[in-house]
């Protein structure tokens, strides 16, 4: 008998339990997997509430954690018993153990801790495809950044600023912003105090930024068109304030002949070669410490509910992560 954090109804974070469960050994081509940390997301809490299905309950919520591998079924050359690996975009996470597909893991380096190895795999291998895929970012690009100071906006300022970009970053606060500057972001926006778009102008001598990388959704998509220069590129990759809204494509026209995508990670790692280039790109640069994971918070497995409060209340910085 193993513990977990599950969910028998979608809900708030009340719905959040901390109960027992059993784990099967492995079948072909599966794992089990001891776990030590695990990371918080926002799509766990699309999940929780039920803007994303969950299958059937009650179900194991969480994406994305490290581990060791305690066991393997038959057919599994990707890991060995004993090896120290990590997944995104997985569901169950938020386990003490669990069955997981081999072809799933990535192995990580010594020099990696937990902390940030559980923290980095989703988000990190978020940025890579935004970096490198949806808008492939090239020196000298000035590019818009929201959630600047959160989990995944941490990594994107610095690897695009590692990549010659100039980083706009746009945050909720001067602490946030702060903390933005610090982490490669060359100049912020107050988005509750200033005109995002406005500002973007300003900042890019009156060009706008190549692309968007926003993951608020309503609530900032009409700014980010407007912020975009011609053929600009709208990447909308989260919906922290609520899906976009339907909208006429012709309005792209008028604003510049420009490009919207909703891009998700699920579609980049659905292979195990696409895993595989951006998990050894992420690696290479957290290893390499041009990229840092700041973990900024962890509490206790057990206590899932006040982590996914403190979420959605827009406190935390960074990453979070829960410790087993």
């Amino acid at each position: 008998m193993t513990k977990a954090i599950r969910i028998h109804q979608t809900g708030g974070p009340e719905v959040l339990q901390w109960e027992d469960i059993e784990v099967a050994e492995p079948g072909s081509g599966q794992v089990r997997l001891n776990q030590s940390a695990c990371g918080l997301n926002y799509i766990d809490v699309y999940g929780r509430s039920g803007l994303y299905p969950v299958g059937d309950m009650p179900a194991v919520l969480g994406m994305e954690a490290v581990g060791v591998v305690e066991s393997v079924g038959s057919g599994v050359d990707q890991v060995a018993v004993g090896d120290r690996v990590a997944y995104p975009m997985n569901l169950g996470a938020y386990a003490e153990a669990r069955l997981i597909d081999a072809d799933r893991l990535v192995k990580i380096p010594d020099s990696i801790s937990d902390e940030a190895a559980a923290a980095m795999m989703l988000k990190g291998l978020t940025a890579h495809y935004l970096l490198h895929r949806t808008y492939a970012v090239q020196a000298g690009d000035d590019i818009l950044v929201y959630a600047a100071a959160g989990g995944v906006g941490l990594i994107l300022c610095q690897w695009a600023n590692l990549l010659g970009a100039n980083v706009i970053g746009c945050v909720g606060s001067e602490e946030k912003a702060r903390l933005a500057r610090a982490n490669g972001c060359h100049h912020t926006i107050l988005y509750r105090d200033e005109d995002i778009a406005s500002r973007v102008r300003e900042l890019t001598d009156g060009k706008g930024a190549a692309v968007a990388y926003d993951s608020i959704g309503k609530a900032t998509f009409a700014a980010s068109l407007d912020s975009l220069q011609p053929f600009g590129v709208l990447a909308t990759y989260g919906n922290a304030s609520g899906p976009v809204d339907p909208f006429n494509p012709a309005i792209l026209a008028g604003k510049g002949s420009l490009y919207v995508t909703r891009p998700t990670l699920a579609t980049h790692i659905s292979t195990r070669e696409l895993l595989m280039q951006g998990a050894e790109r992420l690696i290479d640069v957290v290893a390499g410490g041009q990229v840092r994971i700041n973990v900024n918070q962890s509490l206790p497995l057990a206590d899932c509910a006040e982590a996914h409060r403190q979420l959605e209340s827009r406190e935390t910085t960074g990453s979070t992560v829960l410790i087993i």
